[in-house]
């Protein structure tokens, strides 16, 4: 029996101390690829975009009126405007014949004229200003203008948003929908990126079946969980098979995938007589951290392979969950490029005490209600209510799905008393 397995878990890494020893084995990745930009939500940048045209690439009316010569309006108000001569533009559905020339169809404004535009249009040659139609009267062939403008005004020049050449993204930047809009104005068709971060995904435990499962089997859920996970993190994941209990079918398995930027495998971590996962890491190559102190979770490890970080999540589904929160993100998102991202919190008033450990860090699983707790003083502006949904039981699936999110408490806590404020994280939230 191995020294592991007889003094079990006595010491235990503090959180903290395991996320900067796993960023330490996790290298972001060098691969890039090009890739449509309708496709690159949420990638990373592995080089700059810059602008192959401005935007707008002509001289556009902002509004909709009548294209001038500045000058021909100055000096004119309400009372003494200015008459200008109309003259009929292609969109007017006027001034032309089927066979008219091209200065018909897109007519200049000469001193004294005007030409009627919309917001967006093209303003014609000779024109420098756009009255707002709201400051025009329209009298036959002629439009009274009421109101200077200066040159320029009502009027959006070539590269009024965006210059030609213009670095529009910098190498680095997680790609959002609105960000595509912007590369596909300025004529970006396609983006270099960092490629996503293999991830093999490799579930253990000769219990586990697809479906169906008689006495003394259970459904494998830990494996689907993860890759769903990475999947949602930017990474690529390969869910593979069960793998039973045996130490040569495990080191099979995790050789299989060193080819991949990150391993992990969900069970047999413990120090029962069928948890063999560390020990066979050890053997391929280096655990470095197996045991951390975290409730739900504690028996989670990660230990090097050939250069290949492999992360051992623990076997109850909850213990997975936490740990793959907690650590499986950070390696994805390393190895992605890709920014870590804080969860999203929202403020409630804890209804019923959490209890925890000091020196552990705990994720209390909390429900969301809404309207005042018994704590809470009617008169004043109600806050939400976090009702604890469990905060054991490592293998209540089902306790994950009751919850709206969790409330990590601190190593130096002893529990949390109820009526106090806390933050609940939203863990399911992937900005």
């Amino acid at each position: 029996m191995s020294e592991r397995r007889e003094s079990g878990f006595k010491e235990r890494t503090r959180l903290t101390e395991a996320v900067a020893r796993l960023r330490e084995v996790v290298d972001p990745v060098d691969r890039t690829e090009r890739v449509p930009v309708t496709s690159a939500v949420g990638r990373v940048l592995a080089e700059d975009v810059r602008a192959r045209r401005a935007v707008p690439h002509y001289d556009r009316a902002a509004m909709d009126g009548f294209a001038v010569r500045a000058e021909d309006t100055f000096g004119t108000s309400p009372r003494s405007p200015a008459v200008l001569r109309t003259v009929a533009s292609s969109s007017d559905g006027e001034g032309g014949t089927e066979h008219g020339t091209d200065e018909e169809e897109n007519p200049s404004v000469a001193p004294g004229t005007a030409v009627r535009v919309h917001t967006g249009s093209e303003l014609p040659a000779g024109a420098d200003a756009v009255v707002k139609v709201e400051d025009a009267d329209v009298r036959d062939e002629t439009v009274e203008v009421g109101a200077a403008v200066a040159g320029g005004e009502n009027v959006a020049p070539v590269g009024e948003d965006v210059t030609e050449s213009e670095t529009v993204f910098e190498a680095g930047r997680r790609l959002r929908g609105s960000d595509l809009a912007l590369c596909k104005s300025v004529g970006t068709t396609r983006v270099e990126v960092h490629a996503r971060p293999t991830v093999g995904v490799v579930p253990t435990g000769e219990e586990l079946v697809d479906a169906d499962p008689r006495p003394g089997e259970v459904v494998e859920t830990n494996g689907l969980t993860v890759a769903t996970l990475v999947e949602r993190w930017g990474g690529k994941p390969t869910y593979r098979n069960v793998v039973d209990d045996e130490r040569h079918a495990l080191r099979a398995a995790i050789e299989r995938d060193l080819t991949k930027d990150v391993v992990v495998t969900t069970g047999g971590t413990s120090v029962g007589e069928r948890d063999l996962v560390p020990e066979v890491v050890s053997d391929l190559g280096e655990m470095l951290v197996h045991g951390v102190a975290l409730k739900p979770g504690h028996p989670v490890g990660f230990g090097v392979v050939r250069e290949t970080p492999v992360l051992l999540l623990p076997g109850y589904p909850v213990s997975c969950l936490v740990t793959a929160v907690q650590l499986v993100r950070r390696a994805v998102k390393r190895a992605g490029n890709l920014p870590l991202d804080p969860h999203p919190g929202a403020e409630a008033t804890l209804a019923e005490k959490i209890p925890s450990e000091v020196g552990v860090r705990t994720f209390a699983r909390v429900a969301i209600e809404d309207g005042p707790s018994e704590e809470q003083d009617e008169a004043t502006e109600a806050t939400p209510t976090a009702r604890p949904v469990r905060t054991g039981g490592a293998g209540v699936l089902s306790s994950v799905a009751a919850a709206d999110g969790w409330v990590p408490v601190p190593e130096s806590r002893e529990g949390i008393p109820a009526g106090e404020t806390v933050t609940v994280e939203d863990w399911e939230f992937e900005p």
